[in-house]
C-alpha cells in the first residue's frame, strides 16, 4: 500500500487531482487505497476519479478552481459570475460554468458544481483571472457572463423578464462594457438572442 504521507507530499500543491495523475506517478496504485483514505477522512471525493485533501476547503477561491479542473474544458460563467461581479443583488451558492461538454451538476463538501453546455463557437468570452491566493482560474468577462444567461435560459423574454434579473444600474452605465457586449452578439449571430438582448436595452434603457 502507497504511504498517504508521502503521497500527501506528491499532491500538496495541488487543489485537486484525479485518479489518472495519480497513476501517472504510481503506476500500480489501486483504488482501494483511495477508498481506505476517504473512509479515513484522508482525502474528498470531488466526483468520479477526482478527489482533494479536507483542508483544501478553506482554501480562498479555491471552488472556481476546482470548477474549472474538474470537468474540462470549462468556465465560470451565468449567475456565479453575474454574483462576483455584483451585477445581481442575490448571492449565489452554486458554481455555475458553460462547457462543451454534456450538461451535468456534482455536489460534494466543496459546493455544488452545474455546468451548462454550449457549441464549440459559443465557448469565448472568458479571461483568466488572480484569486486573492495569487492562483487563477477561468472565468467569463461581465458582458459573458450575462449573454451566456440570456442564451441559455430563453424564458427571459420580456422587458419585465430582464428587469426581475435586477441587474445593477449604476454596474450596467459605469462599468459594463457595451462595445464588447454588441460585438459578442454579432459574433454569436443569433437573431432571436439578439431579440432578447435589445429587450434588456430597452428595459435598462441602455
Amino acid at each position: 500500500m502507497v504511504d498517504f504521507l508521502k503521497f500527501k507530499e506528491c499532491f500538496a500543491g495541488s487543489d485537486c487531482f484525479s485518479l489518472n495523475q495519480i497513476r501517472n506517478i504510481y503506476p500500480d496504485f489501486k483504488y482501494g487505497n483511495i477508498a481506505s483514505w476517504c473512509r479515513e477522512g484522508l482525502l474528498v471525493p470531488i466526483r468520479r476519479g477526482w478527489y482533494s485533501f479536507p483542508e483544501c476547503i478553506s482554501y480562498v477561491d479555491i471552488v472556481r478552481r476546482m470548477a474549472n479542473v474538474i470537468y474540462s474544458p470549462s468556465y465560470v460563467s451565468l449567475h456565479y459570475t453575474l454574483c462576483f461581479y455584483e451585477m445581481i443583488p442575490e448571492a449565489v451558492a452554486t458554481i455555475t460554468s458553460v462547457t462543451t461538454l454534456k450538461p451535468c451538476k456534482f455536489s460534494n463538501r466543496f459546493g455544488t458544481f452545474a455546468y451548462h453546455a454550449v457549441k464549440p463557437s459559443l465557448f469565448f468570452g472568458y479571461e483568466p483571472l488572480v484569486g486573492r491566493d495569487g492562483k487563477g482560474f477561468f472565468m467569463a468577462t461581465p458582458e459573458k457572463a450575462l449573454l451566456d444567461l440570456l442564451y441559455l435560459y430563453p424564458f427571459y423574454k420580456t422587458e419585465q423578464d430582464m428587469i426581475d434579473l435586477r441587474l445593477d444600474e449604476d454596474f450596467m452605465e459605469d462599468d459594463f462594457n457595451m462595445e464588447r457586449f454588441d460585438g459578442y452578439v454579432e459574433r454569436v449571430g443569433d437573431a432571436t438572442l439578439k431579440e432578447r438582448v435589445d429587450t434588456l436595452k430597452r428595459a435598462y434603457g441602455l
